[in-house]
């Protein structure tokens, strides 16, 4: 299909999105409007006790919120906005893509960031340590790299840190591929690419940075690389732990399906061999001898939106009747989902909560403009639900 077929199939897409479109069951609010938040993609709160709101934006910098949504000021915690963090034509996946804080972050001050450079072309983890005279500081001069990644492409990187109940850093990472995981890399387990990774950051024993979790799939690292804990991935946008300690990874589809998985040890999700739970028609040979591909828990297809966006299990006080679900959306679309699934995986609701409105095109060849383009939905300092927009906001979900 030509470019311009493909920008004509995706304006009849975004009509016939639009055609029929349910009532919005819950309102968005602009919150924090006085500032500069430009690319959001985290908000995430350190287990300190200071209920401080740490809001990461790509191009470099770290504020800390106001307490309250009217102020126009916010302390900037850390800036790497003079770094050659992007290609000079600003690609839209690089730059900052994640933020963790150490579990014991009270005690040590610690804290984990997942980011592009370039020349060459790279991501990379770090560790960095807050300031011993200011505790809305970072301290630059503590950076600590614990890992690089070679890129070639400037999507599908993923970018995603969290930590476990485990006390591990999960790391998610893309395929590195422009489509069709060309460079083979997510079924590849001599690749770091195309994964979900899993570190001690509290050890030193491999390469003198970072220990390896003894229950890896490969922790000895015979024929695979002894950081993957799950395989198969395109390109994670939004990893989550539950209350219950699953690892929710919602994963960007390319041609029909969009998935969101629960990520098990030694998984693998299938990717290029298969998109959602169907078999990629472009990948023809033999899948790895052996293999068990795990299907998503649940997916969407292009019919009801283009890029899935992760979030989070909700659990605060303002929707009761949601409680549980898990909370996500679609970026291209400016759609949001409560989805409720059982213990066993089985999926119980899908609720559409929300859907951005649009401004038609005056060409027609191009996609109609979406006023909410969600990068991410996280928990404010009292569990409830702020969205991310891509344009510059910060939202809030109310009734």
């Amino acid at each position: 299909m030509s470019i311009t077929s493909k920008l004509a199939f995706a304006s009849v897409l975004f009509a016939s999105l639009s055609f029929g479109q349910q009532p919005d069951r819950v309102k968005l609010t602009r919150a924090f409007a006085g500032l500069v938040t430009d690319r959001p993609i985290a908000v995430v709160i350190p287990d300190d006790g200071s209920q401080r709101q740490f809001l990461a934006l790509q191009r470099g910098k770290i504020l800390i919120l106001p307490k309250e949504d009217t102020s126009a000021e916010a302390k900037t915690f850390l800036d790497f906005s003079t770094r050659e963090m992007e290609a000079k034509d600003g690609l839209f996946e690089e730059g900052i893509n994640g933020l963790a804080f150490h579990p014991k972050f009270r005690e040590n001050g610690l804290f984990y960031l997942s980011y592009t450079q370039q020349k060459p072309k790279r991501k990379v983890i770090s560790e960095l340590k807050v300031s011993g005279s200011d505790p809305d500081k970072a301290d630059m001069a503590s950076e600590r790299v614990l890992l690089e990644m070679p890129l070639v492409n400037w999507n599908h990187h993923g970018g995603n840190i969290v930590f476990g109940q485990d006390g591990f850093l999960y790391v998610g990472t893309g395929d590195n591929s422009k489509r069709n995981d060309e460079l083979r890399m997510a079924n590849n387990n001599a690749s770091l690419n195309g994964k979900i990774l899993r570190i001690d950051v509290n050890s030193r024993e491999f390469r003198h940075a970072y220990g390896i979790p003894a229950d890896n799939p490969y922790a000895n690292g015979v024929n695979a690389q002894p950081q993957i804990y799950a395989s198969g991935i395109r390109n994670p946008w939004g990893l989550s732990f539950d209350e219950k300690g699953r690892l929710w990874c919602a994963d960007v589809g390319q041609d029909l399906w969009e998935e969101i998985n629960w990520i098990q040890n030694g998984g693998n999700y299938g990717w290029s061999f298969r998109e959602g739970a169907r078999q990629f028609p472009l990948r023809t040979d033999a899948a790895p001898e052996g293999v068990k591909f795990i299907d998503p828990i649940f997916e969407y297809n292009h019919g009801e939106g283009l890029s899935i966006t992760g979030g989070f299990v909700y659990r605060g006080a303002r929707f009761p009747e949601r409680k549980g679900a898990y909370i996500y959306g679609d970026f291209v679309i400016g759609k949001i989902w409560a989805l409720k699934v059982s213990d066993e995986g089985k999926v119980l609701s899908n609720e559409l909560l929300y859907t951005s409105p649009q401004t038609p095109p005056s060409d027609p060849k191009k996609k109609p403009a979406v006023l909410i383009k969600p990068t991410a939905f996280c928990e404010d300092a009292q569990g409830e639900i702020l969205v991310l927009d891509w344009n510059g906001t910060v939202q809030r979900v109310v009734n």
